[in-house]
This record gives structure tokens, C-alpha cells and sequence, in this order.
């Protein structure tokens, strides 16, 4: 496990199975994602993933190769609007952004072609779509189950735990609430609240932006391309403490799939968004896609 370079200023976190030196086999690619403010060694250094799969595979779960990239504060989404001259934030190595600032962030396509096409190149991976998980906290929740629903091809599963969901919902707004998405750009600020200036960056300035980059609008159009034999859905899991800023979000992301018919699980634990919560719960997630991808 260590940190390594991908690219002008920009580095991943990779962890390595047991047997990886001991051979030529190949391994499934898990993708896990950090949180605002976070950086490409979060679930490394504070999440102690490493550890946890050690002990999962020395438990007799099937081994895999895990990368963790930086994902700077761009909400692994193309923006909606060009980014200022401070650009996103290099949360671990602290260039001036010209040395990685990109004129349109594409935080998405980073992620599923470049980082995806990376470790495949560089590393003994099963490069099938069947062989991809991705996973992530708070704004990697959002960004790893967009990504598996923007990306059918390219992971067959994604986690959250702490998801931003259901970004349009509305403060105090309930699943059968007709009324419980913001419908102007006043709502939707104060539905996200702290986080309105990073999501009004991104999502950008109009109604219809919003809904393009909304989870549940991205699964019920993947849902109609499923039913026209046009895609797969991805394997869903998410979770959240019920102390948690964000457990309304993900029970309207929930019940949203439900109504869908789009298969998932969805569980909640005590807990608040914090590193106590997600170090006690990454095994669940490891454990999940782990069983999923071949």
C-alpha cells in the first residue's frame, strides 16, 4: 500500500493483496472514494482499509486490488460550470493550480477512464466490468453510486456510507411528500446548507443541472435503458448512522428505488458522520462488493 503518482500533480493511494507478489494472477478492482475536504489517503490513514482487508481476506474473502485516488472537493461529476482561478483544492500535495487545474473538470470521467485505465495498465487486474466495485463516504458516497449509475460498464457494483442522496430534498421534507423537492435555487441552498457553495460550483445554477446529476433521476433513466436491454444495473448499497446530517437524504434515495422496483439495500446503525462510523461499517462494504465482483 502505498501513494503513487497518476499524472501531473495527481496520486492514488493503492493497496495491494497478500499474494500480489507471489505470482501472475489477477485480481478484481475496488475504487473507494474520499469525502469533501478529504484526500486520496483518507481511507488508508483514518479508515484503516488496508487492515480491514487483511482481515477479511484472512477470514476467507476473495482478494482484490484497491485504489483510492484524490478526488480533490469535485464531487466526482462533470462541473456544470467552469471552475474560478483557484480551481479545486489538491487536498494532499499543494501545487499551485496551474500545475492541475483543467479549464472544464470532468471528475467523472477521472475516475471511470482514467484511474480505471490506469490501474489496468499498471497493475494485475481483471479488467471486466464484472471485476469493478467502487465505494465511498459523505460526497464519495454521491460520487460512487453516480458513477455506477453513469458507468454500467464499467463497475458492476458501488456502496455509500454517508451519501449526499438525495441533493435536491428539501429540509424537513418526508419520502411521500409531493412537494419535497427544492424547486428553485433558494430551496435547493437550503437543502444542502453548508454545502451550497461547493454543490452551486458543480451541480451549477439551474433547475435542469441539478436533476442530470440527481441519483435518483441518473437510476430511473439507467432503469428504462436496463428494461430496453440497452445496460445492466449495478449491485446497490448504501448506508447511514441515524445521528447523521444526511439519513433523510438516503431514506428518499431508499424509498425512490423502492418505487422504482430497482433492487438495493439500505441499511441505518447509530452513528453521525464521522470516522467512528465509517471505520466501524467499511467491512460491510468491502464484504459486499467483494462479493459481487468476480
Amino acid at each position: 500500500m502505498w501513494a503513487q503518482s497518476l499524472g501531473l500533480s495527481k496520486s492514488v493511494t493503492v493497496y495491494l493483496p497478500p499474494s500480489y507478489g507471489r505470482g501472475t494472477q489477477r485480481y478484481p478492482l475496488l475504487v473507494y472514494l474520499h469525502g469533501r475536504g478529504g484526500s486520496e489517503r483518507d481511507w488508508a490513514g483514518a479508515g484503516r482499509l488496508p487492515l480491514v482487508m487483511d482481515s477479511l481476506i484472512a477470514a476467507g474473502l476473495p482478494e482484490a486490488i484497491v485504489v483510492m485516488p484524490d478526488g480533490d472537493d469535485g464531487w466526482y461529476t462533470t462541473w456544470a460550470s467552469l471552475p474560478d482561478a483557484g480551481c479545486a483544492a489538491d487536498t494532499v500535495r499543494r501545487e499551485p493550480a496551474a500545475t492541475y487545474c483543467v479549464p472544464w473538470p470532468h471528475y467523472d470521467d477521472y475516475v471511470a477512464h482514467d484511474i480505471v485505465g490506469y490501474m489496468d495498465r499498471t497493475y494485475r487486474t481483471r479488467a471486466t466490468r464484472e471485476s469493478r466495485g467502487i465505494a465511498g463516504l459523505s460526497m464519495g458516497g454521491y460520487g460512487a453510486i453516480t458513477l455506477a449509475l453513469a458507468y454500467p460498464d464499467r463497475f458492476a457494483a458501488a456502496a455509500s456510507h454517508s451519501g449526499v442522496l438525495s441533493p435536491r430534498l428539501r429540509i424537513g421534507a418526508t419520502p411521500t411528500d409531493s412537494a419535497r423537492y427544492g424547486r428553485t435555487m433558494q430551496e435547493l441552498g437550503a437543502g444542502v446548507r453548508h454545502l451550497w457553495p461547493s454543490l452551486r460550483a458543480v451541480f451549477g445554477n439551474d433547475m435542469l443541472a441539478w436533476r442530470a446529476r440527481d441519483p435518483q433521476v441518473m437510476a430511473e433513466r439507467l432503469q428504462a435503458r436496463a428494461q430496453r436491454q440497452e445496460a445492466r444495473l449495478p449491485a446497490l448499497r448504501f448506508d447511514i448512522g441515524v445521528s447523521d446530517t444526511w439519513v433523510a437524504q438516503n431514506r428518499d434515495f431508499d424509498a425512490a428505488l423502492t418505487r422504482l422496483g430497482i433492487p438495493h439495500t439500505y441499511t441505518e446503525y447509530p452513528g453521525a458522520h464521522t470516522w467512528d462510523y465509517w471505520r466501524a461499517h467499511v467491512p460491510e462494504s468491502l464484504g459486499f462488493l467483494l462479493g459481487v465482483v468476480k
